[in-house]
């Protein structure tokens, strides 16, 4: 997500985006937004933080 951020600012992600890592893996950044947003209840503290501070408005 913070690759995402830095990149493209605030805007929403897609569901259909798929970022690559730094080490070269990739990972369906659109599916897991959709999903950590549906199950943004049980997210620890720590985890809601750091959305927040990413700039994440539903965290």
């Amino acid at each position: 997500m913070t690759q995402w951020v830095e990149r493209e600012g605030q805007r929403p992600v897609p569901r259909k985006v798929v970022e690559v890592l730094p080490d070269g893996t990739e990972t369906k950044l659109g599916v897991w937004v959709s999903n950590t947003r549906a199950r943004r209840d049980r997210l620890s503290a720590e985890q809601i933080d750091a959305l927040r501070e990413l700039g994440v408005e539903w965290a």
